[in-house]
């Protein structure tokens, strides 16, 4: 399925938890917390100004963001669950 995110809106594909810790316990699935790293998949074009001109997204597909526990809305694509967000629940994009 193709999609496309609108204005400054982004599609974010969820990173895989942690499944150990750094001392090597394995964290139960019930103990684990969804992670705030993802990969963004798609980036609208940008927000448009109060003068009508269009500010583009910072991230395009491919960076790596970190983002709030809470952002965005949970969907699922191709059997995929993905997350929807507008640009202002990015908290930050790492740098290769």
């Amino acid at each position: 399925m193709k999609i496309r995110p609108l204005n400054d809106r982004v599609l974010v594909l969820r990173l895989e938890p942690e499944q150990k810790t750094a001392g090597g316990i394995i964290i139960p699935d019930t103990a684990k917390e969804k992670p705030q790293k993802g990969k963004v998949v798609a980036a609208g074009p940008g927000r448009i100004n109060d003068k009508g001109h269009r500010i583009a997204t910072e991230v395009k597909a491919g960076d790596m963001i970190l983002f709030g526990k809470y952002a965005g809305t949970e969907i699922k694509i191709d059997g995929i669950e993905h997350i929807f967000m507008k640009e202002n629940d990015i908290l930050a994009k790492f740098d290769d």
